[in-house]
């Protein structure tokens, strides 16, 4: 981390420290005690201020494998410059690395492929995969993706056939048990959070980028001109990323929702 990313982290950390007790177990640490801290300490703050420290919990989170503790914590709108995409050579780069992780190689060519939203395709079930035709569906959208994801989805869902496409690495505690939707019957784990997919591709994206902060992983959409070119140059029904299926509501979108990263 750079020195200002450990300052940050170290004033929203240390506040939390002192408000909750320096001795206080973190496996304690509950979602409410945070959301007590951050209304009684930043509960007037700007916008900007709030979410910073929001995505310091985040991200403490997810290194630490509780990824609920900023549930209470919503992100406040702020005003925010125009989400810049990854260059062609650095993508390059990244999809050329050896000893990627299956699920990380896989999931960031499906973002990369169908441009919808990381919520959207992180809410993604095995039993809505549509593998022959490269597409699912998602409430009343279809995500649809190209060659290169059609050949990683059935390695990373190989034997399973219900539950989330994409997992997390452990199983969770019994005092962390997410909803019935969000975990997998067969293999007793979790849906991979977005909190800690954000924190793996800033880690893993570090030595691409010029500023060396890593990049989000909403970066991964293409830019809208090559989005239309695809379109136009895919051989075959054409992606479906932001259309509705029939019955749905008209004009709805798959696309990311405002949140911090």
């Amino acid at each position: 981390m750079d020195a200002g990313t450990v300052r940050s982290y170290g004033q929203t950390l240390g506040r939390l420290c002192r408000s909750l007790g320096g001795h206080l177990p973190l496996t304690a640490l509950t979602a409410d005690q945070v959301t007590q801290v951050f209304a009684t300490t930043w509960g007037g703050a700007a916008s900007a201020t709030w979410n910073r420290h929001r995505a310091a919990v985040r991200s403490f989170g997810a290194w630490a494998a509780l990824d609920d503790l900023a549930a209470g914590l919503d992100r406040r709108g702020e005003t925010r410059p125009r989400t810049e995409t990854i260059s062609a050579d650095r993508l390059d780069a990244l999809w050329q690395r050896p000893g990627l992780p299956l699920r990380e190689r896989t999931l960031w060519r499906l973002l990369h492929e169908s441009a919808a939203g990381v919520s959207t395709v992180l809410s993604l079930n095995v039993e809505d995969l549509d593998l022959d035709d490269r597409r699912a569906r998602v409430g009343g959208t279809w995500v649809s993706w190209r060659s290169e994801t059609a050949r990683l989805l059935p390695r990373l869902v190989a034997g399973r056939t219900r539950g989330p496409v994409f997992l997390a690495d452990r199983r969770p505690g019994p005092a962390r048990t997410p909803a019935p939707a969000d975990l997998c019957p067969e293999t007793g784990r979790r849906r991979l959070s977005y909190e800690r997919a954000q924190y793996l591709f800033k880690q893993a994206t570090k030595s691409l980028d010029p500023a060396g902060d890593g990049y989000t992983l909403r970066q991964l959409k293409p830019p809208a001109d090559a989005r239309a070119g695809r379109t136009r140059d895919h051989q075959g029904p054409a992606p479906l990323h932001a259309s509705t299926l029939p019955g749905g509501s008209g004009g709805q979108e798959a696309w990311e929702p405002s949140q911090g990263s």
